[in-house]
């Protein structure tokens, strides 16, 4: 995943909101009481070609802000995110002299989805939308440029990746959450003028309005996630005592209570989101090295540029049109040795059009070779809708966004390496235990991460959760879905929260969750349409060119039709279901079951 492995991209919806759209627009004044069906397809075009033109304005500011960190780049990315942020209020707030008439569906879509597009809803006054966009844009500052000892956030987390010294783990973990303490104030002020504008919009709060966008009420949305969670549970509930076992063989049970949570900083990453980099210490009795990606790339001399080169040619496998020249010319493929940059990963779509990028600082990983693909997922959805309205030019649900560089990511198979030439050939299927164990750790292992984020920022945007309750709530909701607790006692002193990059940069994260669902689904509809026998974890779409035409005319859809009828498309389901996720890993829980048999499983929260 991104960012060490939560794959956190930038998606063009999530652009906007950090500074992407913009203009100075005054509500017109409606003449008539009620409005005409000719006036509200003129009004949709109006806004589409308004958004269109201001996109790539504030585009571009974002970008910059982005990739070369400084006062005077912030200024101008939150000037332009406030002009965009006021442009879409006044678009949302006269879109809403058409409710109540009865339009064509398209027409009546695009007026619903200009109200439901607005992730950061500003305040009436100018003075006060210039506060608002001013804080997020010093906030994603602060942590873009966050440092500990002279080591930033790259460095830090291949600490956590690559240690097994309690005390140098410690002491990474406590050290980047030292760069937010000092967001806790501007973020608390932040939340105040962004449910000011959701509250103009006729929202509760901003978290009601981010619920409101996924062709489902807000509360239906909230209940379906904590069903795919149940669905999932036993299997997180075993990894975890799993998990939790080795831990204790590695680190001894006075530091690991084999009854209890797991200490944050033991497992490898630096929000405890994904396992992966733990691998080792739980790997199932022997394992095929070659299925070690990074030592893959390391002997074949790949260099960054060739590994997002590897992400290209997946799609043109597909029967996907190469990426063209400027995605080559303007991404960020390498962190600058001479600037601070934000170099959490993330795909950008600058002018809705050809003008596609890539901002990463790649490694040389089988970590980031994965994440290449994932964000090349989205670029490659971007460039798939972009005949559609501006406003259709988004993913059928922003789950779906990063659920598409996903379902690639699980097609990074040994018979896909093969392919790809880094691999001599494809292992027996003998020790697809440990290929599953390390698959669980990444996928598995984030599942409640992805869903207690949200839950966390939906509490403090209602106001259930105040400013003097931030971190020991963000605490409370860490205990009872991961299972995990802090290695020290924690303060409301701390703002732990700040130091994972969607809180200061006001990015939904529910997405992802709903992402590490979706992908298992559409992962299996591709291998039954493909007539795969075998294993489902073994399944690759790559070199599919019938599957890639399905999926390019999904793609194509934008967010035109419900996400449902996106879904069924491409799979032939309706509703998100994490069936498949557990037939992809069937055979682990079962192995799971076998190495617990004694231990706890579960702990108290």
């Amino acid at each position: 995943m991104g960012e060490s492995s939560n794959r956190s991209l930038q998606a063009r919806r999530a652009q906007r909101s950090v500074g992407t759209v913009g203009s100075d627009v005054t509500p017109r004044s409606h003449g008539r009481s009620t409005p005409t069906v000719e006036e509200a397809a003129l009004f949709a075009e109006r806004a589409n070609g308004q958004l269109l033109e201001l996109s790539v304005k504030a585009g571009r500011a974002a970008w910059v802000q982005n990739t070369f960190i400084t006062d005077d780049t912030e200024t101008l990315a939150a000037d332009a995110s406030r002009e965009l942020s006021a442009a879409m209020m006044d678009l949302a707030a006269e879109a809403i002299r058409f409710d109540g008439v009865a339009l064509p569906d398209d027409v009546a879509r695009q007026i619903e989805l200009i109200k439901l597009s607005v992730e950061l809803p500003v305040p009436s006054g100018h003075e006060a939308q210039l506060e608002l966009t001013r804080l997020r844009a010093a906030l994603q500052s602060a942590y873009g440029k966050g440092m500990y000892n002279g080591m930033d956030l790259l460095e830090l987390s291949r600490t956590m990746a690559e240690s097994h010294d309690p005390d140098e783990l410690l002491d990474a973990w406590l050290g980047w959450r030292t760069i937010a303490p000092p967001m806790r104030e501007p973020f608390a002020r932040f939340v105040s003028l962004a449910n000011e504008g959701a509250r103009d919009l006729g929202y509760a709060d901003l978290g009601a309005l981010w619920r409101s966008g996924y062709d489902m009420p807000a509360d239906v949305f909230e209940k379906d996630l904590e069903r795919l969670w149940l669905q999932v549970k036993p299997l997180y509930d075993a990894l975890h005592a799993h998990t939790r076992a080795a831990l204790a063989r590695a680190y001894g049970p006075e530091a690991v209570p084999l009854d209890g949570l797991i200490p944050a900083h033991l497992l490898g990453n630096m929000w405890s989101q994904s396992w992966e980099n733990i691998y080792p210490l739980l790997e199932p009795g022997r394992s095929d090295s070659s299925v070690d990606l990074t030592r893959l790339l390391r002997e074949k001399g790949v260099d960054e540029l060739e590994m997002v080169r590897y992400g290209e040619r997946f799609f043109t496998s597909l029967g996907f049109e190469p990426l063209p020249a400027s995605f080559w010319d303007r991404s960020m493929f390498i962190k600058p040795l001479d600037r601070d940059v934000v170099c959490h990963a993330s795909a950008w779509d600058i002018d809705l059009d050809q003008d596609v990028r890539i901002k990463m600082c790649v490694e040389i990983t089988g970590e980031d070779f994965i994440t290449i693909h994932h964000e090349l997922g989205h670029t490659f959805y971007q460039r798939a809708y972009r005949g559609q309205p501006v406003l259709y030019r988004e993913g059928a649900n922003d789950g779906f966004h990063e659920a598409i560089g996903d379902v690639i990511a699980l097609s990074v198979t040994p018979r896909y390496l093969v392919s790809a030439g880094l691999l001599a050939e494809e292992p027996s299927t003998d020790n697809d235990g440990a290929l599953l164990l390390r698959k669980a750790l990444e996928k598995v292992a984030f599942l409640p991460f992805g869903l207690l984020v949200d839950k966390w920022r939906w509490q403090v945007f209602s106001g259930e959760t105040p400013p003097a309750e931030y971190t020991s709530a963000w605490w409370e909701l860490v205990r009872k879905y991961q299972g995990v607790g802090p290695p020290v006692a924690r303060s409301e002193a701390d703002f732990d929260p700040g130091a994972k990059f969607h809180i200061p940069a006001n990015m939904p994260y529910a997405r992802y969750f709903l992402a590490f669902i979706l992908q298992f689904q559409i992962h299996r509809a591709f291998a039954r349409q493909a007539g795969h026998e075998g294993p489902l974890h073994r399944y690759s779409v790559h070199g599919d060119t019938a599957a890639g035409a399905r999926l390019a005319d999904m793609l194509a859809m934008g967010r035109s039709r419900p996400w449902p009828e996106a879904l069924f498309a491409l799979t032939g389901e309706r509703e998100i279901d994490a069936t498949a996720l557990l037939e992809y890993f069937a055979p682990l829980e079962r192995w799971l079951a076998e190495q617990n048999r004694g231990r706890h499983v579960g702990w108290e929260a």
